[in-house]
C-alpha cells in the first residue's frame, strides 16, 4: 500500500535534488565558517550593520533581536522584528554582516511593498495548510483506495511547491539589496563584498536545492499515481 517508500523510482526522481541539497548545505557551512573568521573593516556587529542598513533603506519601526540557534536568522513581517542568530547578532565578521544585511533586505522589501514579498506572505498560510494536510490525504487515499483523496493530497502538496517557487526571487532580491546597501553605506569594501557575495550565494543555493527537491517530489507523485502516464499504484 505504501510501497513508494521503497520504490527505487522515488529515489531516482529525488536523486538530483538530494545531491544538490547535500552540496548546497556543505557549501553554506564551509563558506559561512570561512566568512565568520574574517573581521569586517567597519568593526560593526551584525545587529549594528542591520540597524545602519534599515536606516539607509528608510525603514523605521523594526526591532532587531537575537534568536537562539545557528543560521536561524529571519525577518518576521507580522511583528516587524528582525531576528538574528547568536553567531550573527553580536559577531563582527563579514559573514555576520552579509546575513544581517540579507534579512534587512526583507524588511526593506516589506516597507516598500515589494510585490514578491506581498505574494509570498499571502501564500504562506495556504502553503502551511497544504504541507499539514498533504500526507493525511495521501495516506488516507492509499489506505481506503480513494483516488480523489490522493489527487487532493497532491494538489495540497503542490501549494508548498508554489510557495517555494515564489520564494526564490524574493530571496535573490533580498541578497541583491543587501550587497548594494552594504556597499553604498560603506560597511564593506569591494574586496569584502566578494566574501559577502560568496556567503549569500551559498545560502541562495540552499533555497534552490529545496525548491528543486520539492518539484521533483511533485513530479514523482504525479508519475506514481498515473497523472504523468506512470503506474496508478494504490497497492
Amino acid at each position: 500500500m505504501f510501497g513508494f517508500w521503497i520504490d527505487p523510482i522515488y529515489y531516482l526522481f529525488l536523486l538530483p535534488g538530494l545531491l544538490l541539497a547535500f552540496w548546497a548545505q556543505a557549501r553554506i557551512t564551509t563558506t559561512y565558517h570561512e566568512g565568520s573568521r574574517i573581521p569586517a573593516a567597519s568593526g560593526l556587529s551584525g545587529a549594528e550593520a542591520a540597524a545602519t542598513i534599515l536606516q539607509a533603506g528608510h525603514v523605521s519601526g523594526v526591532a532587531i533581536e537575537p534568536v537562539e540557534g545557528q543560521l536561524t536568522d529571519h525577518y518576521d513581517p507580522r511583528q516587524k522584528v528582525l531576528r538574528l542568530s547568536e553567531g550573527v547578532y553580536s559577531s563582527r565578521s563579514l559573514a555576520a554582516l552579509g546575513i544581517a544585511a540579507h534579512e534587512s533586505g526583507h524588511a526593506i522589501q516589506d516597507a516598500s511593498g515589494y510585490h514578491g514579498l506581498v505574494i509570498r506572505n499571502l501564500v504562506v498560510p495556504i502553503a502551511g495548510i497544504g504541507s499539514s494536510l498533504f500526507w493525511v490525504l495521501l495516506l488516507a487515499g492509499l489506505l481506503f483506495g480513494v483516488s480523489q483523496l490522493i489527487a487532493l493530497g497532491i494538489v495540497f502538496f503542490s501549494l508548498t511547491v508554489v510557495f517555494q517557487l515564489i520564494n526564490l526571487p524574493v530571496e535573490f532580491d533580498a541578497s541583491r539589496r543587501a550587497r548594494a546597501l552594504l556597499m553604498s553605506t560603506g560597511l564593506v569594501t569591494v574586496d569584502e563584498d566578494r566574501v559577502v557575495g560568496k556567503v549569500l550565494n551559498a545560502a541562495a543555493w540552499t533555497y534552490v536545492a529545496a525548491t528543486i527537491t520539492s518539484v521533483l517530489t511533485l513530479f514523482y507523485f504525479l508519475y506514481r499515481f498515473g497523472f504523468l502516464g506512470g503506474d496508478q499504484g494504490e497497492d
